[in-house]
């Protein structure tokens, strides 16, 4: 028996959505500057603030009184991330073949809506996914739409953080929409961190890979790291580059699938030999290191003609060059908008 487990975040890694923006966009006039200026003031209190009991990913509390006032419902919530799953070129694939090999999970800021279109999308197990919490019903917001509609027009039109500060934490607390919020369980941060270690002593076992790309993944990074585990930024911001071992820079999911192949065969250890050889001379790499013959041939039919993609270990020396290529590159396989998020 093979003790060891893939988890994975979902958007970044497995698709190129970011679900929460995307609904705002949709539901929400101006709703795409409305989330980004949301988002920014989340980052603040997780980087900067340190807000005692809030966490990276709490945005998705944040919004939802927001997407409610606006005619969003949980059906139209599953009805648009049904329409609107879209796949990194290979993830379904990789999916398939890392629940081939082992017990495998997500765990993902997203909303459970979005995470169970996905799971229809891949035909990955929705009962191995860890995700937000929404439910739209529960609290009645209906006297609060006007009060809320001009909060968001507040927050579009340049609220500073003190502004912010007094919507969020001392305006809509005093309301039945704070009650929303309070209701929206948010696995970011901390919460993806707790989920890995309920994945972890489900299986009775602490060695596994982990995959990130964003602030909410920099607790269970660091995790993985700081356990010897395989730790790995794909197309990863800043956040989620320093806290990594592993920085994968790429269009495609079949890194992934190489490191998934090695890590099962051999090990951790095997896999960081694997890395550094592939940063050294990637052609070499491939032939010297044991990666099955079909991800090899699919790997290259990928890449043919094509530049190769990134792969490093993550040192102290080449940690800010790395967090530039990627920072940069995330925002060409996933918008200026959505890469450009914590």
């Amino acid at each position: 028996m093979v003790n060891k487990l893939f988890i994975s975040d979902c958007e970044g890694p497995l698709s190129l959505n970011d679900n929460a923006f995307e609904l705002s966009g949709h539901f929400i006039p101006q709703g795409e500057e409305f989330f980004t200026r949301v988002s920014q003031y989340d980052d603040f209190l997780v980087e900067e603030i340190k807000r005692k009991d809030y966490h990276a990913g709490d945005t998705l509390k944040l919004i939802a009184p927001f997407l409610k006032a606006y005619g969003a419902t949980n059906q139209k919530i599953i009805d648009f991330s049904k329409e609107n799953v879209s796949l990194l070129p290979g993830a379904g694939s990789t999916l398939q073949l890392v629940k081939s090999m082992l017990p495998s999970y997500i765990v993902s800021t997203s909303y459970q809506q979005y995470i169970n279109a996905l799971c229809q999308v891949t035909d990955f197990s929705y009962e191995n996914t860890y995700s937000t919490t929404l439910d739209l019903e529960k609290i009645n917001i209906q006297n609060e739409i006007e009060s809320l509609k001009q909060f968001k027009e507040d927050i579009v039109n340049g609220a500073d953080f003190k502004s912010m500060d007094e919507i969020f934490f001392k305006k809509l607390p005093s309301m039945e929409s704070g009650k929303l919020i309070d209701a929206v369980i948010t696995v970011g941060g901390e919460g993806k961190k707790l989920a890995v270690q309920d994945i972890l002593k489900k299986n009775q076992t602490l060695d596994f890979m982990y995959v990130g790309d964003s602030i909410t993944d920099v607790e269970p990074l660091r995790f993985a790291r700081e356990n010897d585990s395989l730790a790995v930024a794909f197309n990863g911001n800043e956040y989620a580059i320093r806290e990594a071992n592993i920085a994968v820079i790429s269009p495609h999911s079949i890194v992934t699938s190489l490191l998934v192949d090695l890590y099962y065969k051999f090990s951790a250890e095997y896999v960081f030999q694997f890395v550094d050889a592939y940063a050294a001379n990637p052609q070499r790499a491939l032939a010297n290191f044991r990666v099955s013959i079909p991800l090899l041939e699919e790997f290259e039919t990928v890449f043919k003609n094509k530049d190769l993609p990134l792969l490093e270990l993550i040192s102290g020396d080449n940690q800010q060059d790395l967090i530039k290529m990627s920072r940069e590159y995330r925002k060409k396989v996933r918008g200026e908008a959505i890469g450009g998020l914590g």
